[in-house]
């Protein structure tokens, strides 16, 4: 048997060739090893998102966990993470699992783990119960069924998604957005914020908002790339004045304004940081991920808030947000998490906290955009994911490491950071980072300059440098 390990967000594999019915079944006997040596009693909250085979695989781990004593409530229906962080916490469980593999492939799925806080459980847990993953596992799954777990009441049901639309409520303004005047669309990418979205919200323009576990072949990553159609959809409806996407789990999100332009991360984790600080008067220390623009400091050092960097992957800032009064927690790839809620990335309550920000100033998004552009000055960020053998992946990253590249065409490197990836700084704030996907064979290079045209100058020229 292979050894099973956890990435960046989780185990992910491909269906049917890794992520099998005796794998997930090892996994959970690892990890119900692991909860019964912290708890004699311990209690576990489960669910899956969209993808092909969620219910089977929960069906699974639900045999496994409540025959070797395990509690379980189970949700029957398809769920979003952050649902699962917010059970976690509500219901008082040890553990939060939930079968998705966010925003890989359709071919894809995977193994989540949230802690009793609500968020991602910390790496050196999880390192733990790697350790205790049998190389087969002992329990008979196959000859157990269902209905006798109910009936002994090791394993009960729970309606998560009605939980979480009681909390969205309880926390925000809805009735504002519905009056506003603002029309607004959401695009599920077929993902599990689907049905949450139209309980919230059911005068959106919708798109992609029905079941389908192929995601129609497209990777429910929300990057322009993959949202071309929605882009369209606002272009061409004349009226629509924002847009929210998120990602197959909807604990990421992606943002449009009006005219079909994508918002990235980078832009909407400085329009949280000012809505929550001169808008909304609340405090707190910001936490980003080493990829995220450094306009973020500037901005932090307007509004006099600390702010710390940390190494790529959301459970390096879950881990600061349960010890440390953290104002915000974001990353590059949308995954962005605010005081008042759970130490969770959730793509919903983000987008909702934004359209908040527009219905209660009156103001477009883009207005919204130049206050912040007036602290930190205008920028433009681009992403360009090399898909590239993994001998050439390799040797690029071997120069990084040699410190082998002074400059990408006609840029001069000033300075590199290191922490995670290989950040290379020049003249004028610009930067060029290289860092390798800790779930798929691709090399992802980000840019980040004064306009659009200048941040893909930057990386044709890194593409050319690197594959040289």
């Amino acid at each position: 048997m292979t050894k099973i390990k956890f990435g960046t967000d989780g185990w992910r594999a491909i269906i049917a060739d890794d992520f099998t019915v005796e794998n997930v079944a090892r996994v959970a006997e690892g990890t119900a090893k692991w909860l019964l040596k912290k708890n004699a009693k311990p209690k576990i909250v489960l669910g899956h998102d969209c993808r092909f085979a969620g219910k089977l695989f929960c069906e699974t781990i639900a045999k496994v966990m409540c025959t070797l004593g395990v509690q379980v409530e189970l949700d029957k229906n398809f769920v979003s993470t952050p649902m699962i962080s917010l059970g976690a916490v509500r219901l008082q469980k040890d553990l939060g699992i939930i079968i998705t593999a966010s925003h890989n492939p359709p071919s894809y799925n995977g193994f989540k783990l949230k802690g009793s806080f609500g968020g991602p459980l910390q790496p050196s847990l999880v390192s733990e119960i790697e350790d205790l993953i049998p190389d087969t596992c002992t329990v008979a799954y196959s000859t157990i069924d269902i209905a006798t777990l109910e009936t002994n009441h090791s394993l009960t049901y729970v309606d998560l998604e009605t939980m979480y639309v009681d909390h969205v409520k309880a926390n925000f303004d809805l009735a504002a957005i519905e009056k506003s005047g603002l029309h607004l669309a959401y695009d599920a990418m077929y993902g599990s914020g689907q049905n949450v979205m139209k309980r919230l919200l059911p005068n959106l323009t919708f798109l992609h908002c029905d079941y389908n576990p192929s995601f129609m072949g497209q990777a429910p990553e929300p990057i322009h790339k993959n949202l071309t159609e929605f882009s369209n959809l606002i272009k061409n409806s004349g009226k629509i004045d924002s847009g929210l996407v998120t990602d197959g789990d909807a604990d990421r999100l992606g943002f449009y304004d009006g005219k079909g332009n994508f918002v990235d991360s980078h832009h909407i984790i400085l329009l949280l940081i000012h809505y929550l600080v001169k808008y909304k008067k609340m405090t707190g220390k910001v936490c980003v991920a080493f990829s995220t623009t450094p306009k973020v400091v500037k901005l932090c050092k307007h509004y006099g808030l600390e702010i710390e960097t940390v190494k790529i992957g959301f459970k390096y800032i879950a881990e600061i947000m349960i010890h440390e009064d953290i104002l915000l927690g974001g990353e590059e790839s949308g995954g962005i998490a605010i005081k008042g809620h759970i130490p969770e990335r959730d793509g919903i309550w983000i987008g909702l906290t934004i359209w908040e920000f527009m219905a209660k100033s009156g103001k477009t998004l883009n207005d919204l955009i130049d206050e912040v552009y007036a602290i930190v000055g205008k920028f433009s960020f681009e992403r360009n994911d090399l898909v590239i053998k993994e001998d050439v992946k390799l040797k690029v990253l071997e120069n990084c490491k040699a410190g082998k590249y002074d400059s990408f065409g006609s840029y001069k490197v000033t300075k590199v950071d290191d922490m995670d990836g290989y950040k290379y700084f020049f003249e004028n704030g610009d930067w060029l980072m290289i860092r390798a996907s800790g779930t798929e064979p691709v090399l992802r290079t980000y840019a980040e300059s004064s306009s659009k045209d200048a941040a893909f100058d930057i990386l044709n020229s890194a593409k050319a440098t690197l594959l040289n």
